[in-house]
């Protein structure tokens, strides 16, 4: 796709091939400039319309007519620069498929194929389409690619094993490569809907390599540079995403030698998300990371013990929990009350854990 947007553009636009001339012919009603100008928009529309469709064959829960209306609804209404509408790309209710079939479409080559995907478009095709006018419209349906991509990819973890993805090498350079294109560009930090997505697909992979002892592949430099960056979004998804990895990777690196200043890093940062954060799912997760990350093993004593941990979780307890019984009801869905609620008492029995610990 890229590589016939940039022989498109070199042309000037025109066409690079000599349309056949029959009498069904209806391409001299077209403005000629526009032809490959539609053609990457019908393309663009086409890979989109497959990777929601491989979405919805991964998925174990099905979403509500709603929930698809509202991932489509910006797709529906978008105008490119020409006044032309761009494709409609409703998704598809999910499909019910044999395990047979479920199989066959979900072959080796398949996550390969979507993680392509997550890293398009290239800075070349980027660069081209953004000097002309009438070509930035493909702009944000390249980006809506890299996100369905992404998105897919995030389905696809959580529905194939191990040595489907290719092996613990793959997942850790697939984990690289997720973590880097947070920092790909300033402009990434501004899309709410690409970091969703990246910090999503993310959160299921290092969940994967945790439960099957893989080792996590991220420096305590880039791990905490990303999770300051997706912290720093407004979304609550992404910054719960992004204090989920947080908990993920601590809680491995728990059970390794040596580890307790990383640890360290990662209790800090969490604590000052659960002190400050406004939001109390926020501040939820950040607590129940601690627990993880804290949970068990010698290191995590050690790293709780440098951190002042145990006086840190009392001096926060009184004002969580006042929290939550003046602002609960009437801020937060019943479902997140529920796992607020199990917070409030498991930040209890935690504070108990601690104070046990320090007794020996």
């Amino acid at each position: 796709m890229e590589e016939e947007l940039n022989d498109q553009k070199r042309n000037g636009g025109k066409p690079n091939v000599q349309m056949s001339r029959t009498k069904n012919d209806i391409s001299d009603l077209l403005p000629r400039d526009r032809l490959e100008l539609r053609e990457a928009k019908a393309l663009l529309s086409a890979q989109q319309t497959s990777l929601e469709i491989i979405v919805n064959m991964c998925c174990s829960d099905e979403p509500s007519d709603d929930e698809w209306e509202e991932m489509s609804s910006s797709d529906e209404s978008e105008m490119c620069a020409d006044g032309m509408s761009d494709t409609n790309s409703s998704l598809f209710s999910p499909l019910c498929l044999s395990a047979e079939l479920h199989t066959v479409l979900l072959n080796h080559s398949m996550p390969q194929q979507v993680l392509k995907k997550a890293e398009f478009p290239s800075a070349a095709a980027l660069e081209l389409c953004s000097k002309d006018s009438s070509w930035k419209c493909l702009l944000k349906k390249m980006q809506r690619v890299q996100c369905r991509a992404l998105t897919c990819l995030h389905n696809i973890l959580s529905s194939m094993d191990t040595d489907s993805l290719g092996g613990a090498s793959s997942l850790q350079a697939v984990a690289q490569h997720l973590s880097s294109l947070v920092f790909s560009s300033a402009e990434v930090l501004k899309d709410e809907e690409f970091l969703e997505a990246v910090t999503s697909a993310l959160r299921s992979l290092l969940q994967i390599m945790a439960t099957k002892n893989i080792s996590q592949c991220m420096t305590p430099h880039q791990l905490m540079g990303f999770c300051e960056a997706a912290t720093s979004c407004d979304l609550v998804s992404v910054k719960v995403n992004a204090l989920a990895i947080l908990g993920i990777t601590g809680s491995s690196l728990a059970k390794d030698k040596n580890t307790a200043d990383t640890l360290q890093l990662i209790g800090n940062a969490l604590l000052n998300v659960a002190t400050k954060d406004a939001n109390l799912v926020v501040c939820g997760e950040a607590l129940d990371a601690l627990f993880d990350v804290f949970a068990d093993g010698d290191e995590a004593e050690k790293a709780a013990k440098n951190i002042d941990l145990l006086s840190s979780l009392k001096a926060l307890q009184p004002g969580f929990r006042a929290k939550l019984r003046k602002e609960g009801k009437g801020k937060y869905s019943p479902d997140q009350l529920c796992v607020l609620d199990n917070i409030r008492i498991n930040l209890k029995r935690f504070i108990g854990y601690l104070e046990n610990l320090q007794r020996k």
